[in-house]
């Protein structure tokens, strides 16, 4: 089986960045969902209680669990609680899923302001605080997400005015039902560094700590560099004559006598079958014949191949976004610290 690198040198120079704009180390919020982008959650965790980082995201209370040991605060996303905690707080993402959760429970609420995916209404904030209140939650936040802080387009400048009015109307809300003093988070990495003057109480930083963020040219972040790498061993070589074919199907043609080689790192794994006969590596060797469920075979003799560095180089190649590359990797491959 492959096997992962996560290089922490890079993760805390991505870190250093973000806390630059945050102006505050405390304010980074570690998104560390879906096995922290694939990266290894408990071991994204033990770098950033290292660094200093008091907060994170995740998506389910058994990933809170997980690593509810290594920070102060921790907000979950998307799950009711089974258990109490003093440092994991849930969301309420919508109006009619309040009595879901029990008297006791620390709550934020998201609002709608835009995204439509979830989050309550703007003109249904008042019910909702009346339902947080009734039903005996004990609410520390608002927030919302935004849509299009990665694209060049005014949407997040109409969002960003849209969360302020959400803010002041909360506010007023806030002191009729007793939740003061509240909190208010909005950005995602993107988000982040379209601000030129950060004020809010915390910003969700995921794709940006793992320095594989993809922006257009006028947004784009300088310094951030991939923390992940993937390298496969050798399982078997063969010579190989031109015109031979390689692989399920046979859908590559060898075009000169070469030698290939079979790596441990299949589709099983998290390398996308998309990539069948269109992949090169970042060191210019190409990925030939279809990926099987367990191995991928490349033009190379080396006992061991470094498949990439930066998810974003493979994904331009699939079509798709660094996010996907990144948590198709599957949990069951060792994940190194170095």
């Amino acid at each position: 089986m492959a096997s992962i690198i996560l290089n922490k040198n890079n993760f805390f120079n991505n870190l250093d960045i973000i806390a630059k704009h945050t102006k505050a180390k405390d304010k980074i919020a570690l998104v560390l969902k879906d096995n922290a982008y694939g990266h290894g959650v408990v071991e994204m965790a033990t770098m950033a209680q290292e660094y200093g980082i008091k907060k994170c995201i995740v998506q389910t209370e058994k990933e809170a669990l997980l690593i509810e040991s290594f920070f102060e605060y921790i907000l979950v996303l998307a799950d009711f609680p089974s258990v109490m905690s003093d440092k994991i707080h849930y969301t309420i993402n919508d109006l009619y899923t309040i009595h879901n959760f029990p008297a006791g429970t620390k709550v934020e609420l998201k609002v709608d302001t835009g995204m439509h995916r979830n989050g309550v209404k703007s003109d249904a904030l008042y019910t909702a605080f009346a339902r947080i209140k009734e039903q005996g939650l004990i609410l520390g936040a608002v927030f919302t997400h935004h849509r299009s802080a990665d694209e060049l387009t005014s949407e997040w400048f109409w969002q960003k005015e849209n969360f302020k009015k959400v803010k002041t109307q909360t506010r007023e809300l806030a002191e009729i039902f007793g939740f003061t003093p509240l909190r208010f988070h909005s950005c995602n990495s993107a988000a982040l560094f379209r601000e030129s003057a950060f004020d809010e109480d915390m910003a969700r930083v995921g794709i940006a700590a793992y320095g594989c963020m993809d922006l257009p040219a006028a947004l784009a972040v300088k310094g951030l560099r991939p923390v992940l790498s993937l390298k496969a061993l050798k399982i078997s070589s063969r010579f190989l004559k031109k015109c031979e074919r390689v692989g399920y199907g046979g859908t590559y043609e060898i075009t000169e006598d070469c030698v290939v080689s079979n790596y441990n790192f299949g589709y099983g794994d998290g390398f996308l079958r998309t990539l069948s006969n269109n992949y090169k590596t970042q060191q210019n060797i190409p990925l030939i014949g279809r990926i099987s469920m367990d191995n991928s075979s490349f033009v190379s003799e080396d006992e061991e191949l470094l498949i990439f560095e930066n998810a974003s180089y493979v994904a331009a190649f699939a079509g798709t976004i660094s996010y996907e590359i990144l948590t198709s990797l599957k949990s069951e491959l060792k994940r190194e610290i170095v």
